[in-house]
């Protein structure tokens, strides 16, 4: 039976779908943030593989269609934004400001880390990415010399970091603004932030979206000029 499966062109993308599936009923359940249903997935896709001794390459062939929406999947949060559009006229000028500033410090903060714990440069070139979609990512990442399967990795875990703590944070410093939000969270960790960003809001959702492209393309050019500095 495994082995019928293995050989499915499908099953990369079944068994993530389900994975995927069974972590959006854990959460639903019960209700706490821990229970991600991207972490979930995660870990349950593992354990499969490790149990079943499916090799990488096998899941892969058939997981890689359901990365293709990835692209088309962020483009569409653009929808939102549409719909806020006045809010982003009325605040453009402390909307990008924010998003720059957020940019340079989590650049800056990979720069700081990588001195104190003695990274190389080729560990470092990986993490600077951390906070961007994965799609730019690999991209930056390959460019400097980084380990692009390991850039995924640590853009994924930054994801789903901010999904999870995103509320928490925020409540901690009181930070009650929409916009403020929204641009916090899309800044920081992508589009698995903007996905809780969205559950908490219009505003929150759409100027979390907006962050994710600006904070890309500023990251794109961020990246190349911080990777000198170590």
């Amino acid at each position: 039976m495994i082995q019928l499966l293995q050989n499915s062109l499908f099953f990369g993308g079944i068994v993530t779908l389900l994975a995927y599936e069974i972590g959006l009923l854990i959460r639903h359940k019960f209700k706490l943030a821990i229970f991600n249903p991207l972490l979930i997935a995660v870990t349950l896709i593992i354990v499969l593989l490790k149990v079943c001794n499916i090799q990488y390459s096998v899941y892969e062939k058939g997981a890689v269609y359901i990365n293709y929406l990835l692209t088309p999947a962020t483009v569409a949060l653009a929808i939102p934004l549409y719909e806020q559009l006045q809010i982003l006229k009325k605040n453009a000028i402390a909307i990008f400001t924010g998003i720059i500033a957020g940019t340079v410090a989590g650049l800056a903060s990979v720069l700081g880390l990588s001195v104190l714990f003695g990274l190389t440069h080729e560990q470092y070139v990986t993490l600077l990415p951390k906070s961007i979609t994965t799609a730019i990512g690999m991209g930056i990442s390959e460019e400097l010399g980084g380990i692009v399967t390991i850039s995924v990795a640590v853009i994924v875990l930054t994801g789903i970091f901010g999904n999870i703590m995103a509320e928490y944070i925020l409540k901690w410093f009181h930070i009650t603004d929409s916009v403020a939000k929204g641009i916090a969270i899309g800044t920081s960790s992508h589009a698995m932030g903007t996905a809780k960003a969205i559950e908490m809001g219009e505003v929150e959702g759409a100027m979390s979206g907006l962050s994710i492209a600006v904070a890309g393309m500023i990251t794109v050019i961020g990246a190349n000029i911080f990777s000198i500095f170590y």
